[in-house]
């Protein structure tokens, strides 16, 4: 199985490399990411300009544009022979309506349109709590293992969320649940006649049984979606 592997937090992210890692023993990996930060630059792509590829490295590609840029470029030229785009390790919650702005589901959005089967990868994190990677990757090598292993029904992609536990929690379960429908908490703070959103995104709604409610309580979540 050859594997599509990008991001939006640029290809020097610990979270790609922790998928890297996570992925391997399940097949050929080849990375087509973003060459900077792109957080939350939801489904934009790059058409009135070039779109520049640098090969870092066999197998390792940094582009000059979008996710969604690096899964049109990649299926397109760099790794037509990809079975599946894998997009993350996202640093932080794509969770609910977080799908409609992160580039991290962007990419996997993309490649469901070109035929293509993939799962969007992210970590919850806490402001006050580095995210423990090294922990995280036999979390996701057994998560890949079991949606990889499902049929794919065509339209759809996985959104996976990884909780942030103490060191003294067991390892989560993983439970597949409904993105939670509520949107995010409306707080800005004006400054100088400009308003900065200052929503807290840990005190979002968390509705029973929703991939909110489920990562924030320590499991690991995932939502089959429906591209319309």
């Amino acid at each position: 199985m050859h594997f599509l592997l990008t991001n939006d937090d640029g290809i020097d992210a610990e979270g790609i490399a922790a998928l890297a890692e996570a992925a391997a023993p399940l097949g050929e990996l080849t990375w087509v990411a973003p060459h900077v930060h792109l957080s939350g630059c939801s489904h934009q792509v790059t058409t009135h300009q070039p779109v520049r590829v640098t090969l870092q490295h066999p197998g390792r590609y940094a582009v000059e544009g979008t996710p969604a840029d690096c899964v049109r470029v990649g299926l397109a030229h760099l790794v037509p022979a990809a079975d599946w785009v894998l997009s993350g390790v996202n640093h932080g919650g794509n969770l609910g309506v977080d799908v409609h702005i992160s580039g991290t589901v962007a990419a996997v959005r993309e490649a469901v349109l070109h035929g293509k089967p993939g799962i969007a990868l992210s970590h919850y994190k806490r402001r006050e709590q580095a995210i423990d990677w090294h922990r995280a990757v036999p979390w996701l090598t057994s998560v890949l293992a079991e949606l990889l292993a499902q049929p794919w029904q065509p339209r759809t992609f996985w959104n996976v969320n990884l909780p942030q536990l103490d060191a003294s929690n067991s390892d989560p379960k993983l439970v597949y649940c409904a993105l939670e429908p509520g949107p995010l908490p409306l707080s800005f703070r004006e400054e100088a006649g400009a308003y900065l959103y200052n929503g807290n995104y840990h005190q979002r709604v968390r509705r029973p049984g929703s991939d909110v409610d489920v990562c924030f309580g320590g499991n690991i979540a995932a939502t089959r979606i429906q591209v319309h």
